[in-house]
């Protein structure tokens, strides 16, 4: 029989002058040791050399089935192995195994979802690095070019089934992440086959794939043999990245914990590296080490460790074997590396966390890609943070329990967190003006605890209830304008917002959606509570008892009280001032007779920054923080702020380290000369206070260090308002806006 292989030789010649032949700038060797350096194993080196001799432009072939989340070996090492290919003058075919894909029955076999997390995976690629605009890489998809070449591709995959053995098949499983005990279907004993014929259906001269992938590659050297070709493809199988946990040998989509996501944030990467595995001086499965060697060297040539002085002060690793050398003498730890890896990692994400945010359709192909995984029951990391971290009840209690200032009651809170998974946190607020620094960070900060103990949090935009109290005059056009304001500020400071476990709800368009439950409800309350009551409540509005109040004021309370039953809310979770609210919706289960109240849980109130402020004014700028101020702004408000020396009641500067910078950074670092003790960092707030009120620690350098850290924290609001221009226009029309109380 005739072998149906396509030959290469017709495919000696570079295509397109925009790549010009790599050999004008690099030397034969110099290209056979980039290209070599990209496999961890090689068959054969001589007929590598041979092939880049003789081809100016050799075919890489590289598959993958789109499955899920890309973690950062398919992501940081698949980069920086094409580009390397490119740059030697290669050309990279990367085929979409689409098919594969739905013959593995990845994403239930939905082939529509299949190429929504393909199109995914591109978008990583592009904003990751890949040199996908030099013309020298090329996607291609399996579907379409086995349909569009089907004369070609079903004959050749028919030829190479015959050849091989069902024994033979089933033993390059693992290419399909299954197990030898794993029941396959026909399809995917024919799976092998197809792979086969798309590294000849492509051309390719080098099969450049995965370790774990290497039989497939023999697959196709064996028919190369049968059918009596010469020209068989070169496998150049790259390593593979390890479990972040210990004695795992590869990363788990399946198992978040196992591997860094491309699309993880901050604080995941910092999490998941903090609790990977690292033991001191043990080089040998260490998956940390494993991680700096692949990924963090080859991307930036070197690793910093910054650390104390008593720890041996920073160092630069220009070299592997330089650190590999330290690590195991000791002379590095695991708690001085592991903070290094994590920013160095967070550095390489930083670019694909911001094209997702800012390019519309890279955001809404993540969006429809996390909906899949989720229906499929792949576990999306941010929205299932305490089971992936696995913690225990009390853990759970101490971070939900950590929100509040107050919280009625505790052992009610326990047993709740004991008996539901996902507890419903309410949290509510009028669209009233700009956001003030406790609005924008401390409630931050409070989500994503609620949401990293299991909770779903319930963000109810109360614009009717801004209406009832006169804020922006009454306009509902205006205080929706501030709603979504607001919202773009908490999507810029890191709320956890895509994790699926934070809804904004509008008042207005839910309770006219659901006005027969909602207004009985409302005047069932009415009728439990006689006017004094509720004007007890008038705080809530910012008004005192002396304060005229119209009617709709007076309903107001009812209103609120109504909105925790009428959202199912286990825990109200608001400011201490909304305190008496609270209490009347746990009153009303007494009237009605209901067991399960909902737990209040009141967190602190920042004061405002002068002397004798209990809490911030939107009406007094002087008074905050606000999320859109400049840092010139911070940094004049900082200076001014009341801070009286040794004296740490009432004072404003003191709080703000305490509610905002501490919990966000884990410490607070002061700067200041050698003749004033030099410079210093806090990791406990109670160190802090100590120094303060013994005059160790002076006004004149807290002050600058505070409003650094505050500004740090407010960059991103900043550049996220500069460069979305829905934002802007947001930020723009509520500066016009008269602010009213």
């Amino acid at each position: 029989m005739e072998s149906l292989l396509i030959s290469n030789s017709d495919n000696t010649e570079s295509s397109g002058s925009s790549n010009p032949n790599p050999t004008n700038q690099l030397s034969l060797d110099q290209r056979f040791q980039i290209v070599r350096s990209v496999g961890e194993e090689c068959i054969q080196e001589d007929e590598l050399l041979n092939l880049l001799a003789k081809k100016p432009e050799p075919v890489c072939y590289d598959g993958l089935e789109p499955s899920g989340r890309m973690h950062i070996a398919q992501g940081v090492m698949k980069t920086i192995n094409v580009n390397k290919l490119t740059s030697a003058g290669c050309r990279v075919k990367i085929w979409i195994d689409d098919w594969f894909a739905k013959l593995n029955n990845k994403m239930g076999g939905d082939l529509k979802k299949i190429e929504e997390v393909g199109r995914y995976f591109i978008e990583i690629w592009k904003a990751a690095g890949m040199d996908i605009d030099g013309g020298k890489v090329e996607f291609v998809w399996a579907s379409k070019e086995i349909n569009a070449r089907a004369g070609d591709y079903w004959p050749l995959a028919l030829e190479i089934a015959p050849k091989n053995k069902i024994n033979d098949e089933t033993g390059h499983r693992q290419i399909m992440g299954r197990s030898e005990q794993d029941e396959l279907t026909g399809a995917q004993i024919f799976y092998p086959c197809m792979q086969c014929a798309g590294v000849f259906i492509l051309k390719a001269d080098i099969c450049q794939m995965g370790t774990d992938q290497r039989k497939v590659s023999e697959l196709t050297t064996k028919y190369c043999d049968d059918v009596k070709e010469k020209n068989k493809p070169i496998i150049l199988s790259h390593y593979m990245l390890p479990s972040l946990q210990k004695g795992r040998e590869k990363m788990s989509k399946s198992d978040p914990s196992s591997s860094i996501f491309m699309d993880d944030e901050e604080a995941e990467v910092n999490l998941k590296i903090k609790k990977a595995y690292c033991p001191p001086k043990i080089v040998e499965g260490n998956p940390c080490l494993e991680y700096i060697k692949n990924l963090i060297i080859p991307s930036f040539n070197e690793f910093l460790v910054e650390r104390s002085a008593k720890n041996g002060g920073n160092k630069t690793f220009k070299s592997f074997e330089e650190l590999i050398a330290d690590y195991e003498s000791g002379g590095l730890h695991p708690a001085d590396l592991k903070p290094a890896l994590a920013k160095s990692l967070n550095r390489l994400l930083e670019p694909v966390r911001e094209h997702f945010k800012k390019d519309k359709y890279a955001k809404d192909i993540l969006k429809r890609v996390k909906v899949s995984l989720n229906f499929h029951g792949v576990v999306i990391y941010t929205q299932f943070l305490s089971v992936l971290h696995r913690l225990s009840l009390e853990q759970r209690f101490q971070i939900v329990r950590s929100v509040g200032e107050e919280c009625i009651q505790e052992d009610e809170l326990l047993n709740l967190l004991a008996g539901k998974h996902e507890p419903v946190c309410y949290d509510g607020f009028e669209p009233s003006g700009r956001m003030h620094v406790a609005q924008g960070v401390m409630k931050t900060i409070n989500v994503n605890k609620l949401t990293s103990a299991g909770c779903r949090v319930k963000i109810w935009i109360a614009d009717w209830f801004a209406k009832l109290n006169n804020k922006m005059g009454g306009d509902l056009k205006k205080i929706e304008v501030v709603g979504r304001y607001l919202i773009e500020i908490w999507k810029a400071v890191g709320m956890d917002i895509d994790g699926g476990k934070v809804d904004f709800i509008w008042a207005s368009k839910e309770i006219n959606a659901r006005a027969h439950e909602y207004w009985p409800l409302v005047w069932n309350i009415a009728q439990k509570n006689n006017v004094k009551r509720l004007i007890r409540c008038s705080q809530i509005m910012g008004r005192s008892e002396k304060d005229e109040l119209t009617v709709g004021q007076i309903i107001y309370p009812c209103m609120q009280c109504a909105d925790v039953f009428f959202l199912k809310a286990d825990v109200c979770q608001m400011g201490t001032d909304q305190r008496k609210v609270n209490v009347l919706a746990r009153e009303h289960c007494d009237h009605i007779k209901r067991k399960n109240k909902p737990i209040i849980l009141s967190h602190h109130m920042l004061p405002g920054l002068q002397q004798g402020q209990e809490k911030m004014s939107k009406s007094d700028p002087s008074s905050s923080i606000f999320m859109d101020d400049e840092e010139a702004e911070v940094n004049l408000k900082i200076e001014k702020a009341h801070c009286p020396p040794k004296i740490v009641e009432g004072n404003p500067c003191l709080e703000y380290i305490k509610y905002l910078i501490m919990p966000q950074f884990s410490e607070f670092l002061v700067e200041r000369s050698a003749e004033n003790g030099g410079n210093k960092t806090f990791k406990r707030f109670e160190d802090l206070i100590a120094d303060y009120e013994s005059g160790e620690l002076h006004p004149a350098d807290l002050k600058p260090a505070l409003a650094k850290l505050l500004n740090r924290i407010l960059e991103p609001v900043r550049e996220h308002f500069k460069k979305d221009s829905n934002a802007r226009d947001l930020l723009e029309k509520v500066k016009a806006y008269r602010v009213t109380r």
